[in-house]
């Protein structure tokens, strides 16, 4: 292109395909929102445990220091979010592409063309899937029933996508060969 031209500036893209399709691989879609919702709450367990016993030290603290230490309440809220946001996009970006209880419950979380999750994804998915959940409850479980990737609402709005884990979805083409 000579000089005199006009130069193009932009940003150009490629469109990528669906790495998952529940046509010819179901297993891995099978069973994935009932073992999701169970993961959900081993995670939000696990996130409790540390924030509830911050809030037992700030109790004793502030009976220690005659009710000065209680102050430090207003610290907790912003702290658990905090800690919720770091807890998930920490197991998301790990190499396991799953939080502990997605662990447990043999799944993982990918974007919708395949690639691994990372820290700052898993950390937007946790934001949109709360403020999804405090507006929408239960329709953005509802969305997962309506799609042939069981991809809920905030999955959808990411980009994300849950999948059985390569174990699990290994015994369940095992099983699926055998016949009933």
């Amino acid at each position: 292109m000579p000089d005199s031209d006009p130069k193009r500036v932009g940003v150009s893209f490629e469109v990528k395909p669906h790495a998952y399709d529940p046509a010819t691989s179901p297993e891995l879609f099978e069973g994935v929102l009932a073992r999701r919702v169970l993961a959900f709450f081993i995670d939000v367990f696990l996130i409790a445990i540390p924030v509830v016993f911050a809030g037992l030290f700030i109790f004793v603290f502030g009976l220690v220091t005659f009710g000065l230490g209680w102050a430090l309440y207003w610290l907790l809220s912003p702290a658990a979010v905090i800690w919720a946001l770091v807890h998930y996009g920490t197991t998301f970006g790990s190499p396991a592409s799953a939080t502990i209880g997605m662990r447990v419950m043999d799944l993982e979380m990918r974007t919708w063309y395949g690639a691994p999750m990372y820290f700052l994804l898993g950390a937007v998915h946790a934001i949109v899937f709360w403020i999804t959940v405090s507006a929408l409850t239960p329709l953005i479980l509802l969305v997962g029933l309506f799609n042939d990737r069981r991809r809920l609402l905030h999955d959808m709005l990411v980009g994300t996508v849950v999948i059985n884990n390569e174990v699990r979805a290994n015994a369940l083409r095992v099983l699926s060969r055998r016949g009933p």
